[in-house]
């Protein structure tokens, strides 16, 4: 199948290249190229714990070839080797001439070295624990926590007092130190003039090391970092015990297989050691030269002298569709309201749960929660409502991976509140994003629905760009309240009308879309299929929109990660074009859109189109009908395929060309084009005159 389908793992490491693009661009502002250097890291972090160490294991059991992992193995040490490259000759000394000044421990001042010696001795030295590594049992390397090992030998003429729990005398020793995760990474130095100087703890702790080891000389040292096997699943028969099997996860994680290994030496002592102890591979081992972790430099961001290199200030607008003052319930009844954020303010998502929360007409919250985020307004919001006498329930799902801690603690804190909290359901995880509000009013119960393609999480709304829709829609509120009883009880799976739930009705959903659009095809009504989402790989509808492309169909598909579907090849997909945007905001959204003969549809959902989401999780579609939302989505859509500035083109080959203007063409970025358009939505809102009520009294 290898002549249809690209690699998922090599594609999702060609996107991570194409933020390590954005990375190099020397267009860019420095802070902004030192993030994307430190997102490209996180990213590779999460890429090895998770789909690496799910290909070693099938592996192993012989479901993939190996080549796979040389194949992956070759192309992540290239983008690791541009990324250091990038971040050590480029950005770094670009930071210095603009007065933010890396000093590594070579380089220090006889002031800079007096003053981390200092604070080495005050505040590092009682802080850290070395580990001797002769016992009979090798010290514990905890997943991704930073180390630096340091290679011993007795100093000659010194008396050593043997210590019975190590090795005999005279031999060499390889002792390891954690990194302490309380200290800072980064340490400010002294230096003279406006310039800012700072150095890493990787720097320091190697350098005085010796004062942990008495009697003995450091030959050599080494920092490096642990990626473990986190692709572990949770027993979904735990019962009243899942929370304490999702802990075991995650103590799991911290002892689970060694997957990669990055280090910043060339000791061969110290890395034959550790690659032996770790059962790792040549290719398991990433060289660099520089700091373990950049992502760790993203913090420099929050300095004052780093705001003049940073983007400029884009301020979020609000929502001119809904009332600044007051409740939104008059509004909502009359129209649906469409949100983009970070275009527009996400503080209406949590007014309209803090009101329903206040409101003494309303009866009931019923909502879901993936990634809630550290001190979440909407978890307070919804304590506020039980507390008041409002009958709340909560679908958390303990099981999105690496907030798995943060979402056992909110759970508890809303159980603790009074919440109904439903943590999951069996085997599936529920990733849809909905909020349903049921409110006694004069002429009876109606439902207010807040349904998007992304999170409640009100930090990650400033960083993501997601479309979500404010309605009281009696047939998409009627298909909330069933899809609740679903989910949480035993309801028998009645028809939705407007609602399409994965995994029953999505994906045979969008596959009859698909083959519509095949049906209605024609010289004079030529079908039209634009989508845009986060990952593009189930094989079932890359196999549609194959079918669609040979029935002749234009399909435009705008993919921000992996895409296993070829483009552009003869015979299978030749009306196919797939772009990718990465720029200053992460394109989360998932928008279809299907020409329908003339009669257009458009669809929000929570999902993309990928195994996971179709088959193995709880996830909603929802149509676009408000003709005014219908209009802006669109229009949005299909401004994403004009960007030739921050974006690329997928090639039949599998290679993402970047695109620029071309001669005499204007450029077009697309997240600039928004937000000047809301920006200038925003400005009309303002300047509209205030309505004047003109009150007549009897004489």
């Amino acid at each position: 199948m290898a002549d249809r389908f690209f690699n998922r793992e090599l594609s999702w490491i060609e996107f991570n290249a194409r933020v390590l693009h954005e990375a190099c661009r020397k267009d860019l502002p420095l802070m902004e190229r030192l993030k994307f250097l430190g997102i490209v890291s996180s990213n590779f972090d999460e890429f090895f714990q998770v789909r690496v160490a799910s290909i070693k294991r099938a592996v192993l059991r012989e479901q993939v070839p190996s080549t796979l992992l040389k194949k992956i193995s070759q192309r992540c040490h290239e983008l690791t080797e541009m990324q250091y490259n990038t971040l050590m000759n480029d950005v770094l000394p670009a930071l210095t001439q603009k007065g933010i000044c890396y000093v590594g421990a070579e380089n220090y001042t006889a002031n800079q070295k007096s003053h981390t010696e200092s604070l080495f001795r005050s505040e590092i030295f009682p802080v850290l624990t070395p580990l001797r590594t002769d016992a009979s049992e090798f010290p514990h390397i905890g997943n991704m926590r930073l180390h630096a090992a340091f290679l011993l030998e007795p100093l000659p003429g010194v008396h050593i007092q043997q210590n019975p729990l190590m090795a005999k005398a005279g031999e060499d020793q390889i002792a390891l130190v954690p990194l302490p995760p309380s200290i800072p990474r980064i340490v400010w130095l002294p230096g003279s003039g406006a310039s800012k100087y700072f150095t890493v703890l990787d720097d320091i702790i190697p350098l005085y090391g010796r004062e942990l080891f008495p009697g003995y000389a450091v030959k050599e040292t080494m920092l490096f970092q642990i990626a473990r096997d986190a692709d572990f699943g949770v027993d979904e028969e735990a019962g009243d015990k899942f929370i304490e099997a999702m802990e075991e996860v995650l103590v799991k994680r911290q002892s689970s297989f060694a997957v990669r290994m990055v280090c910043n030496t060339s000791s061969p002592t110290l890395l034959s050691r550790l690659k032996d102890k770790l059962r790792l591979s040549a290719d398991d081992i990433y060289r660099v030269n520089g700091l373990i972790d950049p992502s760790t430099l993203m913090e420099l961001a929050s300095m004052e002298e780093a705001q003049a290199y940073l983007y400029p200030e884009w301020k979020n607008f609000y929502p001119a569709d809904l009332p600044e003052e007051g409740s939104y319930w008059n509004t909502l009844r009359q129209k649906d309201v469409l949100l983009n954020v970070p275009y527009e303010s996400y503080e209406p998502v949590v007014k309209f749960i803090r009101d329903a929360a206040r409101d003494e007409q309303v009866l009931a919250i019923k909502m879901t929660l993936y990634r809630t985020g550290s001190k979440s307004p909407i978890i307070q919001a919804l304590k506020e409502a039980a507390q008041n006498g409002k009958q709340v329930t909560v679908f958390v799902e303990l099981k999105a991976r690496f907030d798995e801690q943060r979402n056992i603690s909110g759970s508890e804190e809303l159980e603790n509140a009074g919440v109904i909290v439903i943590r999951g359901v069996m085997n599936f995880k529920v990733h849809a994003k909905i909020c349903l509000v049921i409110r006694r009013e004069s002429d009876g119960i109606r439902r207010y629905l807040h349904i998007s393609t992304g999170n409640y999480n009100p930090k990650t709304a400033k960083l993501y760009q997601d479309f979500s829709l404010f309605t009281s829609n009696p047939e998409l509120a009627g298909d909330a309240t069933m899809f609740f009883n679903v989910i949480s009880g035993y309801s028998t799976l009645l028809p939705m009308h407007s609602l399409f739930m994965a995994p029953v009705t999505l994906k045979s959903r969008l596959l009859e879309l698909i083959d519509r659009e095949i049906q209605l095809h024609s010289a004079e009504n030529p079908g039209l299929i634009v989508a845009k989402m986060n990952s593009l790989c189930h094989p079932e509808i890359v196999e549609a929109l194959y079918r669609a492309s040979h029935a002749g169909v234009k399909i435009m598909l705008n993919i921000r990660g992996i895409c296993t579907l070829i483009p552009g090849k003869k015979r299978l997909s030749e009306s196919i074009t797939v772009l990718s945007v990465i720029d200053r905001y992460l394109e989360h959204s998932r928008i279809f859109y299907f020409r329908n003969g003339g009669s257009e549809e458009l669809y929000l959902s929570s999902a993309d189109w990928m195994e996971r989401n179709l088959d193995r999780r709880i996830e909603l579609m929802f149509p676009v009908t408000d003709a005014a939302a219908f209009k802006i989505v669109k229009e949005t859509l299909f401004l994403y395929f004009q960007d030739n500035t921050h974006s690329h083109t997928l090639q039949s080959n599998g290679i993402w060309t970047a695109n620029s203007p071309a001669e005499k063409e204007q450029a077009v970025r697309v997240q600039e084009a928004l937000y000047k358009k809301y920006k200038k939505r925003s400005e009309a809102k303002k300047s509209e005159p205030a309505t004047e009520f003109i009150i007549r009294r009897k004489n």
